[in-house]
């Protein structure tokens, strides 16, 4: 499985879809299926059932999955790419546009 430049928790920006331009934090990640979803980003509406949870049911506004790859790392305000390289023996995430170490 290759490895992914993005991780939960990271600021991201969207780069295409019907969402392009939007900001946002990462909630989670599909390593599977190369997904990723972002806060505030691809609202959908979905119609729930009764639960214990939710006792009355209804309409819940939440965010769905976009590609990973329509999404970029926004390092000190500034959309980046990602790239890699070895600082000693640590494998470190980088800023191509800065080339300042993210993590």
């Amino acid at each position: 499985m290759a490895m992914l430049k993005i991780k939960k928790g990271d600021t991201v920006k969207v780069i295409a879809g019907k969402d392009c331009n939007a900001e946002g934090k990462v909630v989670s990640i599909d390593r599977k299926k190369h997904r990723v979803v972002v806060e505030g980003v691809n609202m959908i509406t979905k119609h729930a059932k009764p639960s214990a949870a939710n006792p009355n049911g209804g309409i819940v506004h939440m965010e769905a999955p976009i590609d990973i790859s329509n999404v970029m790392l926004v390092y000190k305000g500034q959309p980046t790419r990602v790239g890699f390289r070895m600082e000693g023996d640590k494998k470190v995430r980088f800023a191509k546009k800065t080339g300042e170490v993210i993590d």
